[in-house]
């Protein structure tokens, strides 16, 4: 039997491998192209995913002010104060004798109770001073209005309204205000025990409470209602039968103050 077999030549199949298989060329700029727009491609990636982290951050900013810094400073806070403080004034009224002696004069120290209603988000100040546990001086309501720049005492005494020009050097803004009665809280801070004094007189008649502002018009409604001017200088001092005079005092910054409103007779 004869087997007859076929081999494939060699040349052939190489020339036909030649053939069937195309010449890839690159020429340099279209490679240079290539490289630029794979540059431009993760320079686009670097680009977004910064801005997806911007994003995120600004995100968790907002909210942790929206849940856990905004909750801490309400719109309204309430606080119960009772400070302590000494008047070095009283002494000389109560003992004529001292004005004509050497000694120091007696320290009287006394303690303060009232209610403080902050509004920060009307940016103003409700005070309620109790009655007190000592003499000339009388319980009051007190606000002060930051946006209109006043001040009204209501004395619930003579159940009348007294309105001044708010006194920003020693009355502390709202927000101010709050910081100081939450470190006073926590006991990171003691209020002064000193008492400044202003003096302040009867000058005029309100008849129209509406340019005080909601608020004070809301305080004083079906009362009384007088501006006050300040005097400097101001005393303790009582003039027998030529004025009649009242203090109020009240605490909203980092000491007491008493107002001595006085009106003539």
């Amino acid at each position: 039997m004869v087997k007859i077999s076929f081999q494939p030549f060699a040349g052939h199949k190489a020339d036909k491998e030649e053939e069937t298989q195309p010449a890839v060329l690159i020429s340099q700029p279209h490679q240079q192209q290539v490289m630029k727009r794979s540059s431009v491609a993760t320079l686009c990636c670097l680009t977004f995913a910064l801005l997806v982290f911007t994003c995120s951050l600004l995100y968790a900013c907002v909210y942790i002010y929206t849940h856990y810094i905004i909750p801490q400073v309400p719109s309204q806070s309430e606080f119960h104060c009772s400070v302590m403080y000494d008047d070095t004034m009283m002494a000389p009224l109560r003992t004529h004798t001292r004005a004509h002696t050497h000694a120091r004069p007696h320290t009287h120290t006394h303690s303060l109770d009232e209610k403080v209603d902050i509004y920060l988000q009307d940016n103003y100040e409700l005070i309620s001073v109790p009655v007190p546990d000592f003499s000339n001086t009388h319980p009051a309501e007190i606000i002060h209005d930051f946006h209109r720049g006043l001040t009204a005492y209501h004395d619930m005494t003579l159940d009348k309204c007294y309105v001044s020009k708010l006194n920003t050097s020693v009355v502390m803004a709202p927000r101010n205000l709050w910081e100081l009665l939450i470190n006073v809280k926590r006991g990171s801070y003691l209020p002064q025990r000193y008492l400044l004094q202003e003096q302040m007189w009867v000058s005029g008649r309100v008849q129209d409470l509406q340019p005080l502002g909601p608020f004070i018009a809301n305080l004083c409604s079906g009362k009384d209602t007088y501006t006050l001017r300040p005097r400097g200088n101001a005393r303790r001092v009582y003039k027998r039968g030529a004025d009649s005079c009242f203090g109020v005092h009240h605490f909203e910054n980092t000491f007491v103050m008493e107002t001595l409103i006085c009106d003539s007779q």
